[in-house]
């Protein structure tokens, strides 16, 4: 008799963001760069050091700031982000709420769950990675590790960014 066995993946929210993945939007950034944008989830503090190198004047990004105090209170244009995802409902949800501009890069999963069609149905655009974001982990040096071996897709979900199609394909 065969058996059947399978791994379980444990749910980790600390996942930085590599800057290959922001180079790859840097033409939609552009037109923020002289905004001030608001990077809410600090991680390691990488992403927004990223931002800022890539000419972006003013960047909010405070590991003290919790998004859910802070995000209707701080002065802003826009906010991009690799969020929490066991929180991206709750985090979708709040930014329907305060309706600015938005880039968040998450599981293209998230584009078929019933509260992003209920919240965002006609208002979201999509931009899709030419391949694979390989996420990194800290380690205990504090030190990025790419294990290499992401095991889903995501899109920059992209709100009130006035990009020319609704499905934009990165080459």
């Amino acid at each position: 008799m065969a058996s059947f066995t399978t791994k379980t993946f444990l749910k980790f929210d600390d996942y930085g963001t590599p800057s290959s993945a922001f180079d790859s939007i840097k033409h939609i950034i552009e037109q923020w760069k002289d905004k001030v944008i608001y990077e809410p989830f600090y991680m390691d503090g990488r992403s927004g050091q990223i931002l800022k190198d890539m000419g972006c004047s003013n960047v909010i990004h405070d590991k003290e700031y919790d998004f859910f105090e802070m995000v209707d209170k701080l002065d802003y244009d826009i906010i991009i982000s690799n969020p929490p995802f066991t929180i991206k409902k709750e985090i979708m949800t709040k930014l329907k709420e305060i309706d600015k501009p938005f880039i968040l890069l998450m599981p293209c999963s998230v584009l078929v769950t019933k509260y992003v069609r209920d919240l965002y149905r006609n208002d979201i655009q999509i931009v899709l990675p030419k391949k694979r974001i390989q996420f990194y982990r800290l380690n205990e040096e504090h030190e990025p590790v790419y294990n290499g071996k992401s095991n889903f897709e995501t899109f920059f979900y992209c709100y009130k960014c006035n990009l020319e199609r609704e499905i934009n394909w990165l080459d």
